[in-house]
């Protein structure tokens, strides 16, 4: 498809936003190099400290790749009004780097997210969240009013964008909640990123994305690849068993291994004439699997679909 770039991102590569995990991280440079090698054109920056932080020397290692920076993924603690000051400070450091590091002709974003893995009872229940589980009334007054304020900032401070990752693990994953916090924020105050991989877990089947392209088409601003693994999926809501058990049993497998409709999200995104970046993201623990040969093979079935 024309207008349509590919990129990946660090978290392919085992880095992920959360403390305390196992194994040995791969560092930056190899990632990038990897990363560039296996036929992408833009990254994100992972986790704050992982990639420099001082904006020059971060375009230099993007420019020595030919790589472009397209955005930051910023968990905030949403239905903790106390929290909400940290995450705008958080997202505006981290808005400040994008700004200054990449391309002004075709900015970056900032990805506001829940604070994903931070509540034991979502992490626990991934994948079979129940409405008892959700916000309440008053606690989704308070995230809409926090991650409206925060985006707002965003924008005021650096002309950027923001845009919301719906997550497995976090308050907003599941459709429903997805759709509540579409009614309670504005999309001329933050747009939506779709991923495929995590909305297909949420949803409880992977047959759901399509239907779920449709049903937020309005607001989506971004995309995110990333395949689910139907056995995988059965096997986690048949045991009970936790985000990162899920995400550790191979859950996000490479792309064409599960059971997302790649074609038909093309066509999807070709409908919606979407002209925008898709970043192929293959969620894995530190030390998990081969990077860079899953990075390979996912761009090679992207381009057997003609992307």
């Amino acid at each position: 498809m024309s207008g349509i770039r590919l990129a990946n991102a660090p978290c392919s590569w085992g880095t992920l936003e959360f403390k305390g995990l196992s194994g040995k991280q791969i560092g930056y440079s190899q990632m990038l190099d990897e990363l560039g090698a296996t036929g992408y054109v833009g990254t994100e920056l992972g986790d704050w400290g992982y990639m420099p932080t001082e904006p020059m020397l971060l375009r230099r290692a993007l420019a020595a790749r030919g790589l472009s920076l397209r955005g930051a993924f910023v968990p905030v603690m949403l239905r903790d009004a106390a929290a909400h000051a940290a995450g705008q400070a958080k997202a505006l450091r981290t808005a400040a780097l994008l700004a200054a590091a990449g391309d002004a002709s075709d900015p970056p974003v900032v990805v506001l997210s829940d604070a994903n893995g931070s509540d034991a009872v979502r992490t626990r229940n991934a994948g079979r969240i129940t409405q008892a589980m959700g916000l309440t009334d008053a606690e989704w007054v308070v995230a809409a009013r926090g991650v409206t304020a925060i985006a707002r900032a965003v924008q005021q401070e650096t002309g950027l964008k923001s845009v919301f990752h719906h997550h497995a693990a976090g308050f907003v994953e599941t459709p429903g909640e997805m759709e509540t916090f579409c009614a309670k924020t504005d999309a001329t105050d933050i747009g939506l990123v779709f991923d495929t991989g995590h909305y297909a877990f949420g949803a409880g089947a992977c047959e759901a994305v399509l239907a779920g392209m449709e049903r937020f088409r309005d607001r989506i601003r971004y995309v995110h690849f990333k395949d689910c693994h139907e056995g995988v999926m059965k096997q986690v809501q048949s045991d009970g068993c936790s985000y990162f058990e899920a995400v550790g049993r191979g859950i996000f497998c490479e792309l064409g291994q599960g059971g997302v409709d790649f074609p038909g999200v093309l066509k999807q995104l070709e409908a919606m004439d979407y002209k925008g970046w898709v970043v192929v993201e293959q969620d894995v623990l530190p030390g998990m699997g081969r990077p860079k040969e899953s990075a390979a093979r996912n761009r090679a079935y992207l381009r057997s679909i003609g992307l």
